[in-house]
């Protein structure tokens, strides 16, 4: 999504670069919808160890998910967690934002045409690691996230 983006455009397009517990991810700062404070959320033991339960934002309940979890990590809960609403990109009317973990503030950055590339390991949930400033970012699958929750049944 995001070198879809940065290719169509010919003038610089913002990022945030979201810090994780163990990676950063960077997203077009329109992907973001709002970034809360944590809150923590009621979970079912039944479901999967990456699904956090639901938070409540604008009158709303929106699955919560660590992105480090659903890669195959720990979670993490630092002092600094926050929790970034993301808007979701496939059309389906009974998802339309999702909660994710992020470890502090993102910071924005703007992206150009001129993204380097960098070959390291990637998750499932990640299609690419882009150079942004001295940090290593990937690049989320946005809807690949979605279809993790609709497949579980988390909607």
């Amino acid at each position: 999504m995001l070198e879809r983006l940065i290719s169509q455009r010919t003038s610089n397009l913002t990022g945030l670069l979201l810090p994780l517990a163990d990676r950063h991810l960077i997203l077009p700062n329109v992907a973001v919808a709002e970034l809360i404070d944590y809150q923590p959320a009621a979970f079912d033991l039944d479901t999967p160890p990456w699904y956090l339960g639901r938070v409540t934002w604008r009158n709303r309940q929106i699955p919560l998910l660590s992105f480090e979890s659903a890669c195959g990590q720990k979670i993490v809960i630092g002092e600094r967690v926050r929790i970034a609403i993301l808007n979701t990109l496939g059309g389906r009317p009974e998802l339309k934002f999702i909660a994710m973990l992020v470890q502090g503030i993102p910071r924005s950055y703007k992206l150009d045409s001129q993204l380097s590339y960098v070959d390291v390991p990637l998750c499932s949930l990640e299609k690419a690691a882009v150079q942004v400033a001295d940090q290593v970012a990937k690049v989320p699958d946005l809807l690949a996230l979605e279809e993790l929750l609709v497949t579980a049944g988390l909607t």
